[in-house]
C-alpha cells in the first residue's frame, strides 16, 4: 500500500484520492466514469511509476492534465526518466523539447531526426510545425513521434501513459447473480398481455399440448396390452395380437411426432415474439434512463447487456414453456387416472397416494444429470487486452477468475453432497412404493378379488405416467430461471427515470437562442453524494457568447457541460436556457439543439459514415460528405480502402485519437446546433489538423453560444468571456486581456505556469 500511494503522490494523484469517501478504495466506475479525464491519467501515469519500468512508451501522457498538474507530474517524470529508455509520441512541443533525439514522421516515413537545437538549425518539417505551432498559439500542438532507443541514456525520451479507463478489467459472473428482484405480483398476466398478438398460435400450442398429453397412456396402455399377450396359451392368437399392437405402437410413434409438432413449433413462435419484443422494451427502457443510473456499479455495461442477452431470453420460459408443461400433465394425468380407475380402482388409490414420491424420484434422477452439466460462471469480462499485455497482468487476472470461483465452488461441493443424498432418498422412496404396489397388486390377485391383466396394465399405465411426467417436470430449473428473469426485467421496465427524455407534458423545443445560465446550482454526483462539485456555482451565457471554462483537472468543469445537457440534475438551484427551466423543457427536442464534443470521442462499432450520421436524422451523403470537410476529416476517409463505409471498430479502435476526435466534430458540424459543447474538443489533435479544424470550428461557433472546456489557455484566447474554476465556484470571469490585466489573479497564474512549459 506504501508503494501505491508513493506512486500516487508522485503522479499527483494522491490529494484528489483521499478526499473520495473511500479513498483508494472507491470504485472508478466502467471505464473511469466516475473521475474526470485529468484523473483517469493521473491513475494510469502512478500506475506506469509502480510498475518502475527499464522501458517507457508514451502516448500524450499528460494530454489530458491541466498546467499545474502537468508541472507536478513533469517533474515525476521526469526522475522517472533516468537510466531508461523513453518512446514518446507527442502534439505538444513542451514535452519534448529536452528529450536526447525527436523524429518527425511524414506518411509512415521518418523525415528528420535531431535534437529540438539541431531540428530548429535545419529549417525543416520540425520547424515548420513549429512555426504552425506558435501561429495558431496552440502549445499542445506538435506533429512529431518522437523517438530514442539509445537505451540507458540519462533523459532518452519522457514518460508513460496506459488508459487508465479502459485498463479496468472487471470480472463478470453469471447474469443470473444478479436477479436479486423478486417478480411482481400479477407478472403472468402481464406476460399473457405482452404476448397477445399472438395468441393464436397459444390457441394451436394449447391444442398440440392436449394432444402431447395423451402419448404417455397411449403408450403405457399398449405396452402394458403387449405384456398381457406374451401370457397367450395360443401362438396364432398371440402373433395375431402381435401384429396388431406393432401398428398400434407405430401409429401412436406418428401421432406423437405431429403432436410435438404442433405444440414446440407453435409455442416456440410464442416465446421468440415474446422475447423480442421483452428485450425491445428492456433496450428502449435502459436508454431511457438519466446518466446517473449507469454510474452505478450493478448498472456497468457488461451486466446490462447480459440482461439483455439472457433475461428477455429466460422470460419465455415463465410463460410459452409453462403453460406448455401444464396443460400437458393435466392432460396425462388425467386421461391416466380415469383409465387406471375404470380398470381397477383398488390399486390406482394406492399409487394415487405414492404417486408424487414416484414423479420427484424420476425428476432428481433428471435433475442430477444435468446439473453436472452445468457451468458455475458464464464467463469474464475483459474491458481492454492492451493494457493488460502491457502490464503482463495474465496471471493476476487468472487469479482473481479463480478467487471468485472459490465460493462458487464450495457451494457447488455442498449442492453435491446434499444432491446425491436426496437422489439416493429418492430412489429409495420410488422402489419403496414400486414394491408396496406390486405386493399389494398379488394380494389383491391371490384372494381373486382382481386379475393379474387389471393390476399389471394399472401398475405400467401409472408409473410409465409418473416418469413421463417427471420427464416435463425437469424444465422446472428453466421455469424457475424464467420466473426468476421476470422480476430483473420488469425491474427496468417499470423504473421510471429520474429524467425522463420523452416526458409528454414537457415544453417542447421549437428554437432556441441561446441564454444559458445556471443560478445557485448546489451538484453532487449519484454515487458521491457526500463530495460537492457545486456550491452555489452561478455562470450566465448571453445568447451567441463563446464562454471558456478552465481550472485543474477535477474541478468541474466538464460536470457543468453534464448540467447543461441534462445529464443530472442539480440538487438545489436551476440550470436555464432562454429564461426557462430546463426541468420543464422536452429533453428529447432541447438536446437536438445541442451539439457536444467531448475530450474522449464516443464512436460506434459501425463505419465512418454511419458514426457522422448519428449528428442528424436523416442525413444525406453529400451533407455528411460536407460535414466531414468542415471537420478535417474527408482527406484521411477518401484515402482508406473501403472509404465512408470504412467500420471504424469498438470505441473506434482501428483509428487513432485525432481521427476519432475529427470525426466527433464532425458529427456536431452535421448537426448544425444553436448550442455547441466542446470538452477538450482539439486535445488529441496534431498542429496541422487543429489549425484547419480551430477554423472550422470558429465558423460553427458564429451565432452560437460555445461553452469551451480547455486546459491548453492559447485555444481560448479569441472566447468572448472565460471562467476560471476552483473548487467548485467561478473565482474569475472576465475576457483574455480583462484576466492578463490582473497578474495575481488565478487566469494569470495558469498562464504563467503554461508559459513556463513553452
Amino acid at each position: 500500500m506504501d508503494e501505491v500511494e508513493a506512486a500516487a503522490s508522485a503522479a499527483n494523484a494522491h490529494s484528489f484520492i483521499t478526499l473520495l469517501p473511500n479513498g483508494y478504495n472507491t470504485q472508478v466506475g466502467e471505464r473511469g466514469v466516475q473521475l474526470s479525464g485529468g484523473q483517469k491519467q493521473r491513475i494510469a501515469i502512478a500506475r506506469a511509476m509502480l510498475k518502475n519500468p527499464k522501458i517507457l512508451l508514451l502516448d500524450e501522457a499528460t494530454s489530458a492534465l491541466d498546467a499545474g498538474s502537468e508541472s507536478i507530474v513533469q517533474e515525476a517524470l521526469d526522475r522517472l526518466m533516468v537510466g531508461r529508455t523513453t518512446v514518446v509520441v507527442a502534439h505538444r512541443l513542451s514535452t519534448i523539447r529536452n528529450v536526447d533525439t525527436i523524429a518527425v514522421i511524414q506518411q509512415g516515413l521518418v523525415v528528420e531526426t535531431g535534437t529540438h537545437e539541431e531540428l530548429i538549425a535545419k529549417a525543416g518539417a520540425y520547424a515548420t510545425l513549429i512555426r504552425l505551432t506558435r501561429s495558431t498559439r496552440l502549445s499542445h500542438s506538435l506533429s512529431t513521434k518522437s523517438l530514442s532507443l539509445r537505451s540507458g541514456s540519462l533523459r532518452n525520451l519522457s514518460y508513460s501513459y496506459s488508459t487508465g479507463a479502459d485498463g479496468r478489467i472487471e470480472m463478470v459472473s453469471n447474469a443470473e447473480t444478479d436477479r436479486k428482484n423478486p417478480a411482481p405480483k400479477g407478472y403472468f398476466f402481464r406476460l399473457l398481455n405482452l404476448n397477445a398478438p399472438e395468441w393464436p398460435y397459444s390457441v394451436m400450442g394449447a391444442v398440440g399440448s392436449v394432444l402431447s398429453g395423451f402419448i404417455g397412456p397411449t403408450f403405457a396402455i399398449v405396452m402394458s396390452n403387449m405384456i398381457e399377450v406374451f401370457y397367450y396359451t395360443n401362438p396364432q392368437s398371440m402373433e395375431r395380437k402381435t401384429k396388431e399392437y406393432v401398428f398400434i405402437y407405430i401409429g401412436a410413434g406418428l401421432y406423437a411426432v405431429v403432436a410435438y409438432l404442433i405444440q414446440h413449433y407453435f409455442f416456440s413462435i410464442m416465446g421468440e415474439n415474446l422475447t423480442t419484443r421483452v428485450r425491445r422494451m428492456m433496450l428502449a427502457a435502459i436508454l431511457r434512463n438519466e446518466v446517473g443510473w449507469f454510474d452505478e456499479e450493478e448498472h456497468n455495461s457488461s451486466l446490462v447487456a447480459a440482461k439483455l442477452a439472457t433475461d428477455a431470453a429466460d422470460v419465455k420460459s415463465a410463460i410459452a414453456e409453462r403453460i406448455s408443461v401444464i396443460l400437458q400433465n393435466m392432460t396425462s394425468l388425467l386421461t391416466s387416472f380415469i383409465v387406471a380407475f375404470i380398470i381397477e380402482w383398488r390399486v390406482s388409490l394406492l399409487i394415487l397416494g405414492t404417486f408424487p414420491l414416484l414423479v420427484l424420484a424420476n425428476f432428481a434422477q433428471v435433475c442430477c444429470s444435468a446439473h453436472a452439466k452445468t457451468s458455475m460462471i458464464a464467463g469474464e469480462g475483459v474491458s481492454n487486452i492492451r493494457t493488460v499485455a502491457a502490464f503482463n497482468a495474465q496471471d493476476k487476472i487468472l487469479s482473481l477468475f479463480c478467487h471468485e470461483l472459490r465460493i462458487p465452488q464450495l457451494h457447488s461441493l455442498k449442492r453435491s453432497q446434499i444432491s446425491g443424498l436426496l437422489f439416493g432418498l429418492s430412489q429409495l422412496a420410488l422402489y419403496a412404493s414400486e414394491a408396496l404396489i406390486l405386493w399389494y397388486g398379488s394380494h389383491l390377485v391371490s384372494r381373486g378379488v382382481s386379475t393379474f391383466s387389471k393390476v399389471i396394465k394399472v401398475f405400467v399405465v401409472l408409473v410409465v405416467t409418473a416418469n413421463s411426467v417427471a420427464e416435463t417436470v425437469s424444465l422446472a430449473p428453466e421455469i424457475i430461471r424464467g420466473g426468476e428473469a421476470v422480476g430483473s426485467v420488469f425491474s427496468i421496465l417499470d423504473r421510471s427515470t429520474r429524467i425522463d427524455p420523452d416526458d409528454s407534458e414537457a415544453e417542447v423545443v421549437e428554437s432556441v437562442r441561446g441564454e444559458i445560465e445556471l443560478r445557485h446550482v448546489d451538484f453532487s454526483y449519484p454515487t458521491r453524494p457526500d463530495v460537492a462539485v457545486f456550491t452555489d456555482f452561478s455562470l450566465r451565457i448571453r445568447a451567441g457568447q463563446s464562454q471558456a471554462l478552465v481550472g485543474a483537472s477535477g474541478c468541474g468543469k466538464s460536470s457543468v457541460i453534464a448540467l447543461i445537457e441534462r445529464f443530472y440534475d442539480p440538487s438545489a438551484g436551476k440550470v436555464m436556457i432562454d429564461g426557462k427551466d430546463i426541468r420543464r423543457l422536452n429533453l428529447k427536442s432541447l438536446r437536438q439543439k445541442i451539439g457536444l464534443v467531448q475530450q474522449e470521442p464516443a464512436l460506434f462499432a459501425t463505419s465512418i459514415f454511419d458514426n457522422i450520421a448519428y449528428g442528424k436524422e436523416g442525413a444525406t451523403e453529400a451533407e455528411v460528405i460536407e460535414a466531414a470537410r468542415a471537420a478535417n476529416v474527408h482527406g484521411f476517409v477518401s484515402g482508406l480502402p473501403d472509404g465512408y463505409r470504412t467500420p471504424v471498430g469498438e470505441r473506434g479502435v482501428q483509428l487513432s485519437g485525432g481521427q476519432k476526435q475529427r470525426i466527433a466534430i464532425a458529427r456536431a458540424v452535421l448537426k448544425n446546433p444553436a448550442i455547441l459543447l466542446l470538452d477538450e474538443a482539439t486535445s488529441a489533435l496534431d498542429a496541422e489538423s487543429e489549425c484547419v479544424l480551430q477554423e472550422a470550428l470558429e465558423r460553427l461557433m458564429r451565432g452560437r453560444t460555445t461553452v469551451l472546456v480547455a486546459h491548453r489557455l492559447s485555444t481560448i484566447r479569441g472566447v468572448d468571456c472565460i471562467g476560471v474554476v476552483q473548487d467548485g465556484r467561478i473565482v474569475e470571469q472576465g475576457s483574455h486581456g480583462e484576466l492578463v490585466s490582473r497578474p495575481e489573479g488565478a487566469y494569470s497564474r495558469l498562464l504563467q505556469l503554461q508559459h513556463h512549459h513553452i
